[in-house]
């Protein structure tokens, strides 16, 4: 709604009201008359006229009014088919929204807190997660970046060339970002959010036939489509999470595998250095490619994080090759490494560092060392399934110390 809404009042700031205002007015008229037929031609008919009414009221909108109003106005009669309303040439309004929020006016944070906000449905507080920054920063980010667009009078269309090019990194930020709350939820009762990740599946193909010489926008498609195929085997009977190495690969998604691989192959293909998201595909791939856990290629894995760190420094990718480092090498080698990132800032609320040295702890038989490494990792995760899991592991830990033998 945001989306083909923005399109036509030419303000994120201004539809993101309007959707709210029919979604409330849906709450108060739908429990007495019932759903319509069309719910979504009925929500969106309710925002254009609350538009068109917003627009005549406001006398800062004068000049809008007589270019908007008519545009309004002529769609208002009736209740279209919302897909068929909404369409255009790119086929997709949310990629147009995400392109638009991503315009070089903004800094490249604005624009993918700004997005994650309108197209993930994400809180500030679990942009804030994904960024490892403060609540209210994501908060001044999003109202800036929204008043930013409006005074720049930012047009609501699709870039070309050049400027296509310049948003792509941002684009695709948001996109593995919204792809990333779907398959780990930072908080709440659930483990994941299947239909985030559906939506980023849907963004990154389409935006792959919108620029096909991309090599890294294929990378992210085959990167999102092989994480994706473990989505069934990723919970348990009772929405419990299972971790990867302990997961029934029978269960993995062939088809997404299969997608996967030929991203991967034409991202390849393109040739170039390959770019943080054709070298995580490409870790994702050592992982699909094994039958059983004990056949993973920990060693290429290693490899391939230690030049993701050349291309993308980041305490997190330091992270997930220490994991790699300790599979490959031994427990003590990841230890080491993962040690070397206590003293950086940016993880100092990040539950996977102390949920990382408690496992490697463990595998070292340091239980009492673990066990409080768990129970920290727990009281930091904001998901209840998370939580769950570290504290058993913690209990795992107290039944297996010496000191209760």
């Amino acid at each position: 709604m945001i989306a083909g809404l923005a399109r036509l009042v030419r303000d994120v700031g201004l539809a993101e009201e309007l959707a709210q205002d029919a979604l409330v007015a849906a709450l108060e008229r739908w429990p007495g008359s019932g759903i319509p037929e069309n719910p979504g031609a009925w929500l969106m008919a309710t925002a254009k006229r609350r538009a068109i009414d917003e627009l005549r009221r406001n006398q800062r909108l004068v000049r809008k009014h007589e270019e908007l109003g008519h545009q309004l106005e002529a769609l208002a009669p009736g209740t279209p088919d919302l897909d068929t309303a909404l369409d255009d040439e790119v086929g997709d309004d949310l990629l147009r929204l995400i392109l638009t929020a991503c315009h070089p006016v903004l800094s490249a944070e604005a624009r993918v807190a700004l997005t994650l906000r309108l197209l993930g449905g994400l809180s500030t507080e679990e942009i804030a997660r994904a960024f490892l920054v403060p609540e209210p920063t994501v908060a001044q980010r999003i109202v800036r970046a929204k008043r930013t667009l409006a005074e720049a009078h930012v047009p609501f269309e699709v870039p070309r060339g050049a400027e296509l090019a310049e948003r792509l990194s941002s684009v695709l930020q948001v996109i593995y970002l919204i792809f990333n709350e779907g398959y780990s939820a930072a908080s709440g009762d659930d483990w994941m959010r299947p239909e985030l990740c559906e939506d980023a599946l849907r963004l990154g193909r389409i935006l792959a036939g919108l620029v096909p010489r991309e090599p890294e926008v294929h990378g992210l498609v085959a990167l999102m489509e092989l994480q994706a195929s473990r989505s069934r085997a990723r919970l348990g009977p009772s929405g419990e999470p299972i971790l990867l190495l302990e997961q029934n690969r029978a269960r993995w998604d062939r088809l997404l595998i299969h997608r996967g691989f030929r991203a991967l192959e034409q991202a390849e293909a393109l040739g170039g250095a390959r770019g943080p998201y054709t070298l995580q595909a490409a870790i994702a791939a050592c992982h699909a490619r094994a039958v059983t856990a004990a056949e993973t290629d920990w060693v290429r894995i290693a490899a391939l994080y230690a030049a993701l760190a050349q291309v993308t420094p980041s305490p997190i990718v330091e992270l997930n090759r220490a994991v790699a480092l300790s599979m490959a090498f031994g427990p003590a080698a990841g230890l080491e490494l993962a040690d070397t990132l206590l003293s950086e800032p940016s993880l100092k609320g990040y539950h996977l560092l102390p949920s990382v040295r408690g496992d490697l702890l463990a595998k070292l038989g340091r239980f009492d060392e673990a066990r409080a490494q768990f129970e920290h990792a727990a009281s930091l995760t904001r998901n209840t399934r998370e939580r769950a899991l570290l504290l058993e592991r913690a209990a795992a830990c107290a039944r297996a110390s010496p000191w209760n033998r």
